[in-house]
């Protein structure tokens, strides 16, 4: 767009209004924000004093580079406090979930005394309660010897629906379609753009880094993490995980000022699990690439490593011999404790310079209990491959492989003990806390940590971000079946008889709800994709496992028939979060739709014609359980003779 020289000028001279030192050829000035400590004033610029020695400090200097600054901080910093940022922990809650409301005074303790400074925050609700607590957190960490910033991170928190350990309750932020959305969307330029919005509202209340995205290839129907990827393609996965990057870390060229820091997960392979069952589960702890695809579920993250991604997570999964690093057999361990995954494959051939972080709790034990089923998250651990391995052995182990922090453990003593016993190197910590320290400095949480509280419900979940994000919603439906042109709607049909759906937002979107399907135009049923569960496990019990088929006879399939029986024709949306088997459903619909995570009045709009389905099927959709069972679950979109292939979407005639 061509600026008027008038314009130029205008922003120009507010540009030195604002930074005066601009006029002077000085650095621009950011904001400082301080609490407990003062403030340096030097050559007419603002430095936090964050050591309160009263001199400028070179980590204090923000015209330095990050890495200079790591290095100066590095050699001021006890051991514990090196050991304290090792760790990512989970704030302590005043009833003891990990979901539930932050203990402030217990957080304050943790930070002051054991020097932990990244934590996951899970809480929802009030933006500007959010902000605050968040501000009361960095006001202790200010007060601290070297007031060394606290980053909050966060799971993804922008979607309809939630999961522990998966995602966050959305609360007033901006709702979006599930990645399988944007990827049936299909628009990089979208996806940027919807996580600059995300990262705006991630850090109003003070999340500074966001445990997203996926860039796992959903490859195996059954697997009960398809809702967090993007689809199976490689090519299409990596290249709209990495304009997630770009639009969250503020920059296609790494962290900006301002951006969230990302961590790309699940490094690699995680979407292989054999029948769908989960690594985070000890019954689905083994990968398996029996197609020999894993370069493909390598392929899908080289983009995400070239967006310049913060951080990388490993995955849970034990890859099997089969697989060759390096020319040689894979280990079998985790990827949190497999050296030629991380520091060969990753650091060594793929040049990552950034952080990486394990998943949570990799170095507790997981006793009988955990194995065969407990509902208990502190006896839950993850340890696979070196289960025999004392706690310390594996805190060594994952800092030899190349893990850099810790998730979900507050275990800094044990890395104490190791550095004095000699089981760890203090260059080998140093070496970890200079790449965190690295992403604090790029974050500028060192110059300003607060939010402004009263600013923050202004900023979250503007009417212009859930404009664009229900927009989006709209966009990502998928269109599977479409019989004589059912829809959109015609003007004359607007009573609608309604299962699973809001009467209120049918009259918001202009439609009739009837009380009966006698007295309705049409049918509109909202469905979800039929699941098992291990009910005994923590994360089994939560996880959508099991053969993703409506079958005839279920509940489900009996009521869209009964419906249809009324002689009304009858539209379906099915949500999608694993490659669901429709085959039963068809002969039932007038109509079908695939959502991703979908609101109510979005959909119903979407229905009336306002708006329109764009979206274009992420994955395959089996016809069978027999064409499931006998697919592989490397391969993406390769059962025999599916019902919808990958791509399929049906668009409005208008």
């Amino acid at each position: 767009m061509k600026r008027h020289p008038a314009a130029a000028l205008f922003i120009a001279g507010a540009a030195l209004a604002l930074f005066p030192g601009a006029a002077r050829g000085l650095p621009l000035q950011p904001e400082i924000g301080h609490r407990a400590k003062p403030v340096i004033t030097q050559s007419g610029l603002r430095f936090h004093d964050l050591d309160g020695d009263g001199r400028l400090s070179r980590f204090e200097d923000w015209r330095l580079a990050s890495a200079e600054r790591a290095t100066d901080l590095i050699g001021r910093m006890t051991r514990a406090e090196k050991a304290g940022l090792l760790m990512h922990g989970t704030p302590p809650t005043s009833d003891g979930l990990p979901t539930g409301r932050w203990d402030v005074p217990g957080l304050q303790a943790i930070v002051a005394r054991r020097h932990i400074r990244f934590f996951i925050s899970r809480q929802s609700g009030d933006p500007a309660t959010l902000a605050d607590m968040a501000n009361m957190v960095q006001q202790t960490a200010e007060a601290s010897r070297l007031g060394i910033p606290v980053v909050l991170s966060s799971d993804p928190r922008h979607q309809v629906r939630s999961t522990f350990g998966v995602s966050t309750d959305s609360g007033q932020f901006s709702l979006w379609p599930e990645a399988p959305g944007f990827g049936a969307i299909g628009d990089p330029a979208l996806m940027e753009r919807a996580a600059a919005i995300m990262a705006r509202e991630y850090r109003a209340v003070g999340l500074h880094m966001a445990l997203s995205p996926m860039a796992d290839l959903a490859s195996e129907p059954r697997w009960s993490r398809a809702n967090g990827t993007f689809g199976d393609d490689p090519a299409r996965v990596g290249q709209l995980a990495a304009a997630y990057v770009a639009g969250m870390q503020g920059s296609r060229r790494g962290l900006a000022a301002g951006g969230v820091a990302t961590v790309a997960k699940h490094w690699v392979g995680y979407g292989a699990q054999p029948e769908g069952l989960d690594a985070h589960n000890p019954y689905g702890r083994q990968l398996a690439f029996p197609a020999g695809r894993f370069d493909d579920h390598v392929k899908a993250f080289l983009p995400v490593l070239a967006a310049g991604t913060a951080g990388v997570m490993p995955t849970y999964g034990v890859l099997p011999d089969t697989i060759r690093i390096g020319g040689k057999p894979a280990e079998p361990v985790a990827g949190g404790y497999n050296r030629a995954l991380l520091t060969g494959l990753l650091r060594g051939r793929h040049g990552f310079e950034g952080f990486v972080l394990s998943d949570w709790k990799i170095t507790d034990d997981c006793l009988d209990d955990c194995r065969n089923g407990t509902m208990v998250y502190g006896r839950v651990g993850m340890p696979w491959g070196v289960e025999k391995f004392t706690r310390p052995e594996r805190f060594a182990k994952a800092m030899a492989a190349g893990v850099d922090q810790f998730g979900g453990v507050m275990d800094e003593a044990i890395i104490l003990d190791l550095l004095a016993r000699g089981g760890l190197a203090d260059a080998d910590v140093d070496r970890s806390v200079r790449r965190l320290l690295i992403i604090m400095f790029r974050l500028g949480l060192f110059e300003n940590a607060y939010v402004d509280p009263s600013g923050a419900a202004a900023a979250v979940g503007t009417p212009a971000a859930r404009a664009a994000g229900i927009a989006a919603q709209k966009r990502s439906l998928t269109l599977l079946a479409n019989n004589k042109a059912i829809l959109p709607l015609a003007p004359g049909r607007r009573r609608v008889w309604l299962s699973g759906l809001s009467a209120d937002a049918a009259r918001a979107a202009g439609l009739e709800p009837v009380a009966s399907p006698e007295a309705a135009d049409v049918i509109v049923m909202r469905v979800a994709t039929p699941f098992t569960t291990h009910s005994g496990y923590f994360f089994g019990s939560r996880y959508h496992e099991g053969m993703p088929e409506f079958l005839d006879g279920s509940p489900v399939v009996d009521r869209i028939a009964a419906a249809a029986r009324s002689g009304k024709p009858v539209i379906v949306s099915v949500y999608i979060d694993r490659p669901a088997i429709v085959t039963a459903l068809l002969p039932h619909v007038s109509a079908l739709l695939a959502d991703y995570g979908i609101e109510d009045q979005a959909l119903l709009e979407v229905i009336a014609g306002k708006g329109a389905p764009e979206g274009r099927l992420p994955f395959e959709l089996p016809r069978s359980a027999a064409a499931v069972m006998a697919q592989q679950p490397d391969a993406p979109s390769d059962s025999a003779n599916p019902l919808f292939k990958r791509g399929h979407g049906l668009r409005y005639r208008r």
